[in-house]
């Protein structure tokens, strides 16, 4: 059975309040609300309706109410729906965000090859000092649950929990509340030993399930498991005759294509301060390209979310165009790609 607005926002104001302070909800304490904007009256009259449907009930003589099973039922079908809609939008703007975006990153690596005749890379972009948006528990069956992670950049991970014992919809709707109260806006690195323990403390016998939660939330927000890099430019190597020895040439070309090295590359400049950085000979990290110079730079296309550009040639190549159209490029980035 479906409630109207107000009656389904009286519920579940009481099941919070209930569940927050274990102690039977009066009109009153709902009254004091702010988005409810209603009479103590009227919610009173709201409260007799509710418990007639049977999703509250008075115990003993006291003037609060409890929530019921089936008034549980209704919040955890209604919690679970609003959050599955929600995760459910969020992956459908991501995947079309991410269409969008690697066409164009696909686009720039091309332009860049052409007007600077070397080789180029770049990746798409990382996110970093993640900070976690919401957590979502639910049963898959009466072994397992599933953990739903997202965090800013709509960045989404489904990991399967073993459980020894199936949990209740109560049980599993304060965990829910407790992960979230806890952990929502925050990075990994603010989560610390303290609050792991309090978590833990107040899941008593479910204590495993934070452990395991608060395991896949720091795996989800450090993952650089999507990072693409897209390359062009390769054959420009041969334009430049020290660098297109066979044995060299070959050697670079394989690095470009085959990307796994570029990786070096680009933790070396996550780990520097944003700008642009020039690598000329040994001091690039990968042996590839000893011979060469690479010039890289960070781009960001919101706050904290970050990506890097690079260009390789010879040691004897045009470095002030080069910096030039790196810098020109990091500001078009942000303006395309606020238009795509």
């Amino acid at each position: 059975m479906q409630l109207d607005d107000r009656k389904m926002k009286i519920l579940q104001a009481i099941i919070r309040n209930y569940l927050e302070t274990g102690e039977p909800v009066g009109s009153r304490t709902i009254s004091k609300y702010s988005d409810l904007n209603l009479s103590s009256a009227t919610i009173r009259n709201e409260m007799s309706d509710l418990e007639e449907l049977g999703f509250i009930v008075q115990p003993h003589t006291s003037a609060g109410r409890i929530p019921s099973d089936r008034g549980y039922r209704l919040y955890v079908d209604s919690m679970m729906a609003e959050k599955e809609k929600e995760v459910s939008e969020m992956r459908e703007m991501l995947l079309e965000k991410e269409d969008r975006l690697e066409h164009l990153l696909k686009q720039v690596v091309k332009v860049l090859a052409t007007n600077t005749e070397y080789a180029t890379m770049i990746t798409t972009p990382r996110y970093q000092k993640n900070k976690l948006k919401f957590i979502q528990l639910s049963r898959v069956d009466e072994q397992q649950l599933v953990a739903v992670i997202v965090v800013e950049g709509n960045i989404i991970r489904n990991n399967i929990l073993d459980v020894s014992s199936e949990i209740d919809d109560e049980t599993l709707l304060k965990l829910n509340i407790l992960l979230n109260t806890n952990l929502n806006g925050l990075t990994v690195d603010e989560i610390n030993l303290g609050m792991i323990a309090s978590m833990k403390q107040q899941a008593g016998i479910h204590s495993c399930i934070i452990g395991e939660v608060l395991d896949a939330v720091a795996e989800a927000i450090k993952s650089d498991d999507d990072l693409e890099i897209y390359t062009s430019g390769a054959n420009n190597i041969f334009k430049y005759p020290e660098l297109s020895d066979h044995t060299r040439a070959s050697q670079l070309i394989t690095t470009l294509e085959e990307k796994k090295q570029l990786e070096e590359l680009v933790a070396r400049n996550t780990s520097e301060e944003n700008g642009i950085h020039v690598y000329i000979g040994d001091e690039t990290p990968i042996p590839a390209m000893k011979d060469c110079s690479v010039v890289t730079a960070t781009y960001e296309l919101e706050d904290g979310i970050q990506g890097t550009v690079g260009i390789i040639g010879p040691k004897r190549m045009d470095y002030e165009k080069v910096i030039h159209t790196l810098k020109s490029l990091m500001s078009e980035l942000d303006a395309i790609y606020r238009k795509t």
